[in-house]
């Protein structure tokens, strides 16, 4: 299959389908596709570090010698996304803002500005992040940090009882999570070793999880538990639950289930209203861009966000929650009376009023997302990653696989992953070939012992970076097992 055919895949819609056609291990048949790529003029929207950015030992620099640096291979967006060029401007009007208005920057529009005064810049943002993760926008809200929000979310959700009371979860959850549902449930006064479940992989060798065998640890412990909390995108794996199936089941079972989507927003089309969910959590600095630390965002499904309905087994008129006064009725806000009625929807779960320094961070990437949209990165996304696992696992072609230095633990099933790798090398070559994409200019982090994750985003990266990349790290491979 040569370049055109492939070209024509990447507009009309199906995974690219690589051969053992020579010409796919070309930098000229990367270069092709890079110049069909319907979005890569979106590339120009980020800043990509250069490789002399990379070891600076100050952060000043000479902006007219910047721009000649070539830059780096940077696959790292499933740890930390980008810089947008337009962070900048948004922060600045932000300060100038501030600046001029003081605390009447808060209600004083202006003509020019990008977002509207402090008070609104929580219901933009949502407005943007909606279609990222597939909800209405009275479902999302812009607030706090991934763990506070899942505690947040925990708080009204799990609600454990004497015959109900355990939570499931990944074996190997980010630990983060796993602290969270750990202290949740002390702090409900219940034993972790007997609450928790933990869903562990039948073979360490593939540590992925199917979908059958979480269904049937929800089976078997379905009468005593009142939560499942899993992670939409598996952070050390790689491994894209089946989201849809897995809660349609949790729910026959009478049980609520929540998603981390740390790893899945702005990776994978995300349908977190069609398929159900009762509420989600993610952070937006990985593939959203919204920089270090950066606020993060919730779901919850426009059912548990009613106002003015009777609970169950309780005198409110909304669901349970930790309350704060940015999360009480937004007409009634200012007047300070101690009474809380929450805003109808995901925002009622808001405490305090969120940082209008964060939101334009974030908001200045969403912006670019909603000009391209999820099924369009999406699509390209299982382009790249399907290249790059060609490259890898197929080049050089005399090569069997018994003789390659690494395994790939994220799976094959490109509809079972987004679009970070994970590969697993040989005991005692990471470090060797850490340094040697560190001495390339080649930005990916590594799961110690032995674990590389490899995600190329869609919306910076190219096939050229993915061709060039797998060059730098067959050699790397080669040379720490020559090296042993």
């Amino acid at each position: 299959m040569g370049s055109r055919q492939h070209v024509r895949d990447i507009k009309s819609g199906p995974p690219l389908h690589y051969t053992d056609d020579i010409r796919a291990y070309k930098k000229e048949y990367a270069e092709a596709l890079d110049a069909q790529d319907p979005l890569r003029s979106f590339r120009d929207e980020f800043i990509i570090p250069s490789k002399k950015d990379l070891t600076r030992k100050t952060l000043a620099v000479d902006e007219g010698k910047e721009a000649l640096d070539p830059k780096c291979i940077y696959f790292c967006g499933n740890s930390l996304g980008v810089q947008p060029y337009s962070t900048r401007r948004y922060i600045e009007q932000y300060l100038r803002t501030w600046a001029t208005k003081g605390v009447t920057g808060h209600f004083v529009p202006h003509e020019d500005q990008l977002l509207p005064p402090f008070v609104d810049v929580d219901t933009a943002a949502s407005k943007l992040m909606a279609p990222i993760v597939g909800a209405s926008q009275s479902e999302v809200a812009v607030m706090g940090t991934l763990t506070v929000n899942l505690h947040l979310l925990m708080a009204s959700f799990y609600r454990p009882t004497k015959e109900k009371f355990k939570i499931i979860l990944e074996g190997k959850a980010f630990p983060s999570d796993h602290y969270a549902v750990e202290s949740q449930i002390r702090h409900h006064n219940f034993d972790p070793k007997e609450a928790m479940v933990l869903i562990e992989p039948e073979n360490l060798d593939k540590p992925t999880l199917s979908t059958e065998q979480i269904l049937k640890v929800i089976d078997d412990n379905a009468s005593s538990t009142a939560l499942v909390l899993l992670s939409a995108i598996q952070f050390y794996t790689g491994q894209y639950f089946d989201i849809e199936r897995i809660t349609a089941h949790a729910h026959s079972k009478g049980i609520m289930i929540g998603w981390d989507c740390a790893h899945a927003a702005g990776n994978v089309d995300l349908r977190l209203h069609d398929w159900n969910v009762d509420f989600a959590a993610w952070c937006n600095y990985k593939y959203l861009n919204s920089g270090p630390g950066g606020i993060a965002g919730l779901f919850v499904h426009d059912r548990h966000g009613r106002v003015d309905e009777k609970q169950p087994d309780s005198d409110e008129t909304f669901r349970p929650r930790f309350s704060g006064w940015w999360g009480g009725d937004i007409r009634t806000r200012f007047n300070m009376e101690n009474k809380f009625q929450p805003q109808p929807g995901a925002a009622g779960f808001q405490l305090s009023n969120p940082s209008v320094l964060d939101i334009n961070a974030v908001v200045a990437s969403l912006e670019i997302f909603n000009r391209a949209t999820m099924k369009e990165i999406r699509q390209k996304s299982l382009n790249l990653t399907g290249y790059l696992e060609h490259l890898l696992l197929k080049y050089p072609l005399d090569a069997p696989p018994e003789d390659k230095p690494f395994t790939l633990i994220t799976p094959s099933n490109p509809a079972e992953r987004g679009a970070q790798l994970s590969l697993r090398l040989q005991p005692g070559l990471l470090d060797h070939v850490l340094h040697q994409l560190e001495e390339n200019g080649v930005v990916i982090d590594e799961r110690k012992p032995d674990v590389v994750r490899v995600a190329p985003a869609p919306l910076y990266n190219t096939y050229a970076e993915v061709w060039e990349f797998s060059q730098i790290f067959l050699q790397a491979c080669k040379d720490a097992v020559n090296a042993r």
